[in-house]
Parts: C-alpha cells; sequence; structure tokens
C-alpha cells in the first residue's frame, strides 16, 4: 500500500496502462498524473483539461485517453 502525493484537490478516476507499468490518476485539480506501479515516483503530469478529470482509460497501444 501506497500513499501517492501530488494532486492538490480530489482524485475521481485511476487506471492502469497493462504492461507499462504505470498508474494514471485523473483529479479535480484538472491534470493526469502518472505514477511508477513498481515504486510510486512521480513520473510527469499531463496538464490541459480546463474542468476536472472524470474518466481515464488506457489503450492497448499505451494511448491514455481522458475527460
Amino acid at each position: 500500500v501506497r500513499t501517492l502525493v501530488g494532486h492538490t484537490k480530489t482524485v475521481m478516476a485511476l487506471a492502469l496502462g497493462a504492461g507499462t507499468g504505470k498508474l494514471f490518476s485523473g483529479s479535480h485539480d484538472n491534470t493526469v498524473r502518472v505514477w511508477s506501479i513498481s515504486d510510486g515516483t512521480h513520473l510527469t503530469t499531463l496538464e490541459g483539461h480546463t474542468f476536472g478529470v472524470l474518466s481515464l482509460a488506457v489503450g492497448l497501444d499505451g494511448t491514455v485517453y481522458s475527460g
């Protein structure tokens, strides 16, 4: 069990990237954060949403879809 610290508002969505070793989290802070599953390291933040991120999906090719 890990606590992933980074979002500034409520996390609303999580998605695992199959075979990527990454966890994606979407929040009311309008960002998607990317985490390493193995050690919980924050890898990057995806910005650009004008409202909170309420849903996430990762395609078989690793493409992240958010809304």
